[in-house]
């Protein structure tokens, strides 16, 4: 037997030892790169969460907030019907006997067929004179003054159809939306004025701690802050119409 029967090729050996651990090198680079990829992808999405979740929050609150303005028009409006039909000239005192009011109440409505021309008004028509004349029934006078299609006529409807459309729920006017039961705190107070002077003024108000409630931490936090920048201001915390202090038409707070 030749002696080269008996030689064996190291340097083959050791090449493919080289290369094998080069080959798991590159699975390790590969394997840390897929690893980092993935961290940047964690943490960009953490960071994009946080933003989108502040956003979401804040669409939360606007949301609530628009709903509470929107029911708190609704009471000013239920108020100053009110005020007009009551022989005080008073706003009502109570969210029940406002409720029972829209309910209840009628409103006026004015019929309007037909216009008066320039030239009837020259010759001393009114509204007033043209709808007397209408409703006396005088076929020739009505035909003398060229009224035949005028017509003016007051019917009492339902308040709250009126007000604020068919199907509309009375009792609602009592809630804060949002508030799981909460209600708005309504007063009224009869104000005198430096000229001595009388006039009824009413505040109807819902505080952040009812409408924001259940909004996780940053809704607590939130409440918080409100009510600090509210006793730095000497302002209210929360939404509101009217000031029983100083009479503003009834105005919003944040108008």
């Amino acid at each position: 037997m030749k002696e080269d029967d008996y030689y064996f090729d190291y340097s083959c050996y050791f090449c493919d030892a080289n290369i094998n651990k080069k080959l798991h090198i590159d699975v390790m680079k590969k394997v840390f790169n897929a690893l980092l990829a993935l961290c940047v992808i964690g943490l960009l999405f953490i960071c994009w969460r946080s933003i989108q979740d502040d956003i979401d929050f804040q669409k939360e609150v606007t949301v609530r907030e628009n709903a509470v303005k929107a029911r708190l028009l609704q009471i000013k409006e239920a108020e100053e019907q009110y005020k007009l039909q009551s022989p005080e000239a008073a706003y009502c005192d109570s969210l029940w006997k406002l409720v029972e009011f829209v309910r209840n109440g009628r409103i006026p409505k004015v019929v309007k067929e037909g216009v008066l021309s320039d030239e009837q008004m020259e010759k001393g028509l009114t509204e007033a004179k043209a709808a007397a004349i209408v409703n006396s029934g005088d076929a020739a006078a009505i035909a003398a003054n060229g009224l035949q299609g005028f017509r003016r006529d007051t019917t009492w409807v339902n308040l709250s159809d009126s007000l604020f459309g068919e199907g509309f729920n009375p009792d609602s006017l009592r809630y804060i939306p949002y508030a799981e039961g909460d209600t708005f705190q309504l007063n009224t107070f009869l104000s005198v004025t430096r000229s001595g002077t009388t006039q009824y003024v009413m505040e109807c108000c819902a505080p952040d701690e009812s409408f924001l409630k259940n909004m996780g931490r940053n809704g607590d936090r939130l409440i918080v802050n409100r009510r600090q920048l509210a006793d730095d201001m000497g302002a209210y915390p929360g939404l509101k119409i009217g000031d029983l202090n100083n009479w503003n038409n009834n105005a919003g707070n944040w108008e």
